[in-house]
């Protein structure tokens, strides 16, 4: 075939090359463009479909093979997307700490050391039933803190082996240490008279009372 009468062609050089090779000439360059710019396992927007086709997540365009799919990373309507996302990424970002709701400001204390207290046994001498009454002082509790109790199993606790014939009495008002009293596991009855609490904020003397109840003869 004669070349040299083509027109933009010129003596002893091939001819001009048509658009699809052109085409595929760009392809190329932008494929190896991708491969020194992009890691395509790291590629949000990449998928491989159960056809072995390859997908962009953000384009919704096919490729039949990875040079395809790099190449597009790197084409015009890929960058465009990519902008876009960004932008709306960044106007959303604006939005949505006015939409947090504001967090709690938690109390932080420093630890004083435990409170001083007082444990008395009492019998009743018609019943026989026991009881015990505490009082714990708590003189610079932190302003607005009512002191707390709380009965824990043996089971609970992580200072010693646990012994299912024993349970705890917790005490807790900050900035104090929390303190626990080791008491028979027993049943505490709670009815009205049997178990009681008072927090006198005068004096700052947390008070309380509670019965064991009379386990039947056998």
């Amino acid at each position: 075939m004669d070349f040299q009468n083509r027109v933009g062609s010129k003596t002893g050089g091939g001819g001009v090359s048509g658009w699809s090779e052109s085409n595929r000439d760009r392809k190329e360059r932008l494929r190896k463009l991708a491969l020194e710019t992009i890691d395509i396992n790291k590629d949000p927007y990449f998928m491989k479909n159960h056809l072995g086709q390859y997908e962009c997540k953000l384009c919704l365009t096919l490729h039949n093979n990875e040079g395809s799919y790099l190449a597009h990373t790197q084409a015009k309507k890929h960058q465009q997307n990519l902008a876009k996302r960004a932008a709306k990424e960044a106007k959303d970002s604006q939005i949505l700490p006015a939409l947090e709701k504001p967090r709690p400001d938690v109390k932080r204390f420093v630890r004083i050391g435990r409170p001083g207290y007082k444990v008395t046994k009492q019998r009743d001498p018609d019943s026989g039933q026991h009881s015990l009454f505490f009082q714990v002082d708590y003189p610079e509790v932190a302003e607005g803190i009512r002191p707390r109790h709380r009965f824990m199993s043996a089971y609970e606790q992580r200072m010693e082996p646990p012994d299912r014939q024993w349970q705890y009495l917790l005490f807790a008002a900050e900035p104090y240490e929390t303190i626990a009293f080791k008491i028979p596991s027993r049943e505490v009855e709670k009815t009205e008279g049997k178990f009681w609490t008072e927090w006198n904020v005068d004096t700052k003397q947390f008070f309380l009372q509670f019965h064991f109840r009379v386990e039947p003869r056998r």
